[in-house]
C-alpha cells in the first residue's frame, strides 16, 4: 500500500474545480441524481451516444448472475463507431492519430486515413481465413498499426488477443494457446531507447507449440533481417497495403465477444479476461467523454498507456476514437532521447489532455521540475492518472508543476475487469483531494465493506466491491466459467470483490489502499506472486521460491524474491543476476525482482504455510509482526541476517 490509514487520514487538502472550468464542463452535479433515480434508464441514455444497426430489447438481462448480457437484442458495428461514422459525419479530415515516432517525422493519420488502413486490414485478416469468431493475438509495439489490427478484428467480429511487446516468448505462448489464437499479427523488431530491439523471434518460438496459428502477419518497422517461414510468415506491406480500401463494417450482437485481455491472477495461471461489444463499448465512451470533459473539436489527447494493457484498449483505441477524439500516439520512452521527450510533445501538439501512471509522475518527481519548465505546457487543461493509487505528494506535484496549479485532476480507478472507469472525480463537479478517486461515477455501484461483508461508514476501512452490474463488465474467463465465479464472486455471492482495499475518510471520499490478495501491482501492471515464483523454482539452481511485493516509492511495489537454493549451489551476485534474467525470459522484464535474497529456510506455519506478512517486513525494513505461529521462530532472525545479500 502506497500510503498508510493514518496518512490518508490527515489529508485536509481540497480543490475545487474553478468557476471558468465549471462553466464550460460536460456534466454538472444533476447527473448523480439522474443516475440514482432510473440506473438502467441512465445506461441506455449513454448507450444512444453510439450508432446501433438493431436497437435492443432490455437493457439489462442478469437472471443468469454473475454473467451479465447488456443491451439484449441490439447489434451494432465497434468498428463503424469508432471510425466510419465520423467519416459519414463529415469529419473525415479531423486528425484521428497523431503517431510521434521514437525519432523521425510525426504522422498525422486523419478518420478517412484510418477507414481505408481499417478496411484494407480487415480485407487482408479474410483473405488470411480469419472468419467472424476466430481469435487473433497482437504482439505489437506502439505504432498505428496496432490499433488498426485491433479496429480491424473488431470489423470483422474475430476477436483480438492484445499481448503486451515486453512479455517474453512463454508468456506471448501460454496467452496464444488458451485463446486458441489462428493469426498473430506482430513487427519485425521495435524501438527503444535509440536501438532496435527484435519481436518476430519470440514469435517464432511462441508459435512452434502453438497448433492452432496458421499464419503470422509482419510489420516492417525495423528492417532488422528476421527468420522467414514462406508458408506461415507473411508481411504487412504485400497483402495489407495492397487490399481494397473499402469494406463494409459488420454489425454484431452485443453480447459478441470484442477481445480477451490476460491478467495475472493468484494462481499464477493468467486470465483471460474476455469483453463483449455493446456494453463495453458504451461505457468507454461515456467514461472517456465525461471523465476528461472531451471537446472533440478542440482537444488534442494523449494516454501514455502501451495497447497492450487495458488502458490502452478503453483509452487510446475504443473510447477516443468512438468520440472522434483527436489524440497522439508515442511510440518511444519517456526520456529518450532526452528527459525532456513527453513535454516536448506536449508543447509540440498543444496536447490538452495528458493521462498517465503514477509510477511516471514519481520518476519525473525524481528528475526535477526544471526539466518540465522549460516547455510551454499552457496547452494543457486537465491530467488524469490510471494504474495504481497516487501518493498525495506526486498528486500535487503533478498539478503544480505539470499543471501549472490550474489543471484538475481525475485520478481514476478500474482494471482489465472492469473494462472502464469505475471511480473517479468529474473535473467540472468535484472537488478533490490529493490522492484520493473521491467517489464511484454516476451509474456504478462501488461500496466498502468489512470482513462480513458489511458496507462500513465514513472513516472506515475494508475491501473495495461492486455492488450492481455495469455494461463494460467483464462477460468471464475465456474457457472458464467456474475460475470467473470462484475469483470475483465467491466471497460475498451479492458482490463483485475487486480485490483491492480501500477506505472512506470522514467526507466519504474513497482511498484505494492497493491489493488485499497475492498479486503485485508493479508500475501499474499487475503480477501474481505465484508466476514469479513459479519463474525462479523452473531454474535448476532454485529450490523454494517465496515472492512478495514492497513498497517502492517510483514504482509502487517492487518485486522481492526469497529463494532457497538447491543443494551445492553457491550464493553470489552472478547467481543473483542469472535469477533476474531467468525470470525476465520467463514472463517478461516487468517482472525482474528488484531484490533476490538468498535465505536458508522460509518462514512457514506448522501447517507448512509460507507467512509472506513477515517476508513484506523484512523487505520493508519494518519490524516484525507476531511470530509466534512459525514452526520455527528462529529462522526470520537468520533471513534478517542476510538482508542486503542480493539485489
Amino acid at each position: 500500500m502506497t500510503d498508510t490509514l493514518e496518512n490518508l487520514a490527515t489529508e485536509s487538502r481540497s480543490f475545487p474545480p474553478s468557476p471558468e472550468f465549471v462553466a464550460q464542463s460536460n456534466v454538472t452535479a444533476a447527473i448523480y441524481d439522474e443516475a440514482a433515480a432510473d440506473r438502467l434508464g441512465f445506461w441506455a441514455e449513454q448507450a444512444q451516444r453510439l450508432d446501433w444497426a438493431q436497437p435492443w430489447t432490455e437493457v439489462l438481462d442478469w437472471s443468469d448472475a454473475p454473467f451479465a448480457k447488456w443491451f439484449v437484442g441490439g447489434r451494432l458495428s465497434v468498428a463503424y463507431n469508432c471510425v466510419d461514422r465520423h467519416v459519414d459525419n463529415g469529419l473525415g479530415s479531423r486528425a484521428a492519430i497523431i503517431f510521434e515516432p521514437e525519432s523521425g517525422e510525426a504522422e498525422t493519420i486523419t478518420y478517412a486515413d484510418l477507414q481505408k488502413r481499417v478496411s484494407q486490414a480487415a480485407n487482408a485478416l479474410t483473405e488470411l481465413g480469419v472468419e467472424a469468431g476466430d481469435r487473433v493475438a497482437i504482439y505489437m509495439p506502439m505504432i498505428p498499426q496496432a490499433v488498426v489490427a485491433m479496429l480491424a478484428c473488431a470489423r470483422i467480429g474475430a476477436p483480438h488477443s492484445v499481448v503486451f511487446g515486453g512479455f517474453s516468448a512463454e508468456a506471448l505462448r501460454s496467452r496464444i494457446e488458451d485463446a486458441e489464437a489462428k493469426v498473430v499479427i506482430t513487427t519485425d523488431g521495435q524501438f527503444r531507447r535509440g536501438s532496435s530491439m527484435p519481436l518476430k523471434p519470440a514469435v517464432d518460438e511462441a508459435v512452434e507449440h502453438c497448433p492452432t496459428v496458421q499464419k503470422v502477419l509482419v510489420v516492417r518497422r525495423t528492417g532488422d533481417d528476421v527468420a522467414w517461414n514462406d508458408e506461415r510468415d507473411v508481411w504487412w506491406h504485400d497483402v495489407v497495403a495492397t487490399a481494397p480500401d473499402t469494406h463494409e463494417a459488420q454489425d454484431f450482437d452485443a453480447e459478441h465477444p470484442l477481445f480477451i485481455l490476460y491478467t495475472s491472477g493468484t494462481t499464477g495461471k493468467p486470465k483471460g479476461i474476455l469483453h463483449t461489444s455493446g456494453g463495453y463499448l458504451t461505457q468507454a465512451s461515456y467514461t472517456h467523454n465525461t471523465v476528461f470533459d472531451l471537446k472533440p473539436e478542440t482537444d488534442v489527447y494523449w494516454c501514455t498507456a502501451d495497447i497492450g494493457w487495458v488502458t490502452g484498449h478503453s483509452y487510446i483505441v475504443y473510447g477516443p476514437l468512438s468520440n472522434g477524439a483527436t489524440q497522439v500516439i508515442y511510440e518511444g520512452t519517456p526520456d529518450t532521447p532526452h528527459k525532456g521527450r513527453w513535454w516536448e510533445i506536449v508543447q509540440k501538439h498543444k496536447v490538452s489532455i495528458l493521462y498517465t501512471a503514477p509510477t511516471a509522475i514519481r520518476t519525473f518527481m525524481k528528475w526535477g521540475a526544471d526539466i518540465p519548465a522549460q516547455y510551454d505546457l499552457s496547452s494543457l487543461r486537465l491530467l488524469g492518472s490510471v494504474g495504481e493509487p497516487i501518493n498525495p505528494e506526486a498528486w500535487m506535484w503533478y498539478r503544480d508543476v505539470i499543471g501549472g496549479g490550474r489543471c484538475p485532476i481525475v485520478d481514476t480507478w478500474w482494471q482489465t475487469e472492469t473494462g472502464a472507469m469505475m471511480i473517479s472525480p468529474l473535473p467540472g463537479v468535484t472537488e478533490c483531494k490529493p490522492g484520493s478517486a473521491m467517489r464511484a461515477l454516476p451509474g456504478i455501484g462501488a461500496v466498502i465493506v468489512d470482513d462480513h461483508g458489511e458496507p462500513v461508514g465514513p472513516g472506515g476501512g475494508g475491501y473495495l466491491v461492486l455492488s450492481e452490474p455495469w455494461p463494460s463488465m467483464l462477460r468471464g474467463i475465456w474457457g472458464d466459467p467456474q475460475r470467473y465465479k470462484d475469483t470475483y464472486w465467491s466471497r460475498w455471492p451479492q458482490y463483485y470483490f475487486a480485490g483491492d482495499g480501500a477506505k472512506y475518510d470522514e467526507d466519504g471520499a474513497i482511498w484505494l489502499l492497493g491489493r488485499v490478495d497475492d498479486v503485485m501491482n508493479v508500475s501499474g501492471h499487475r503480477i501474481s506472486t505465484t508466476e514469479v515464483e513459479s519463474a525462479l523454482v523452473s531454474h535448476p539452481a532454485v529450490a523454494e521460491a517465496a515472492v512478495v511485493g514492497a513498497t517502492d516509492e517510483t514504482t509502487g511495489q517492487g518485486i522481492v524474491a526469497f529463494v532457497i537454493l538447491r543443494g551445492g549451489i553457491e550464493d553470489g551476485p552472478e547467481l543473483v543476476q542469472e535469477l533476474r534474467k531467468h525470470v525476465g525470459h520467463e514472463i517478461g522484464p516487468i517482472a525482474k525482482p528488484r531484490q533476490i535474497l538468498v535465505v536458508p529456510e522460509l518462514p512457514k506455519t506448522r501447517s507448512g504455510k509460507i507467512m509472506r506478512r513477515l517476508l513484506r517486513d523484512v523487505a520493508e525494513n519494518r519490524s516484525l509482526g507476531d511470530v509466534t505461529t512459525l514452526a520455527d521462530p528462529t529462522i526470520m532472525n537468520l533471513i534478517q541476517q542476510g538482508l542486503g545479500a542480493g539485489n
